[in-house]
């Protein structure tokens, strides 16, 4: 199996390899960071033209998670958008994919740092999420518990045999767990920089994404 199941606040949750989390008991599937519109942005603001191709590769595995999933509801935990009017910006075949992973399910835009406001796609824009003990927003809280958000992006550096290995990871201590990001273009934080370093417990285990979900303890 190439999930990671685990528990967290009383929930049996799975890491999906693609950085996707589900709650099967709410049948409820959680991505944050989805940064559609990346290389537009990048382009117009003099960064150089991008593989035009990010919207496409992100949705393509949305649409494998949606259908091995099956949720009734779907969470995009901010940054969804890379601008608040990227949304407007997608082509005519990125938007009908979006409507159509949406119907039949409730869809949650839960509002970011890069898209404060409401998407003019389906769904419902809301600043943060709660169901049961867990809480889903963008950015961490301070002393929140039994919290699921996003934003900085995790990942994880190994060092195999004198060779160096990074990879987005969820990471995730007693409190809290941040989501890696899950859109194409997208960069990484180190779980040991800061504010990572400290704003997750000593005791943090990173899960690496990839062909398969794996569990590593977090390193100084």
């Amino acid at each position: 199996m190439s999930h990671y199941a685990f528990s967290f606040h009383g929930e049996s949750l799975h890491a999906l390899p693609s950085g996707a989390l589900f709650w099967p008991a709410q049948s409820l599937l959680c991505v944050s960071d989805l940064h559609f519109g990346k290389a537009q942005r990048y382009a117009a603001r003099g960064g150089g033209a991008l593989p035009p191709y990010e919207t496409h590769d992100t949705l393509l595995r949305l649409d494998h998670d949606i259908a091995e999933t099956a949720p009734s509801c779907v969470i995009c935990l901010g940054d969804s958008f890379d601008c608040l009017g990227a949304s407007l910006d997608l082509d005519g075949s990125a938007r009908d994919w979006v409507l159509r992973l949406q119907a039949g399910r409730r869809w949650i835009w839960i509002e970011g740092n890069h898209d404060p406001g409401p998407v003019d796609l389906g769904g419902t824009h809301v600043t943060q999420y709660a169901s049961g003990p867990l809480t889903f927003r963008h950015i961490a809280a301070a002393q929140a518990r039994g919290e699921i958000s996003g934003h900085y992006h995790p990942k994880m550096t190994l060092d195999l045999k004198g060779r160096r290995l990074s990879r987005r990871c969820f990471a995730l201590d007693s409190d809290r767990m941040i989501l890696p990001a899950y859109g194409t273009y997208t960069g990484g934080l180190d779980v040991t920089a800061a504010p990572l370093g400290t704003l997750l417990g000593p005791q943090t285990l990173c899960i690496l994404t990839g062909q398969t979900a794996q569990p590593v303890p977090r390193t100084r």
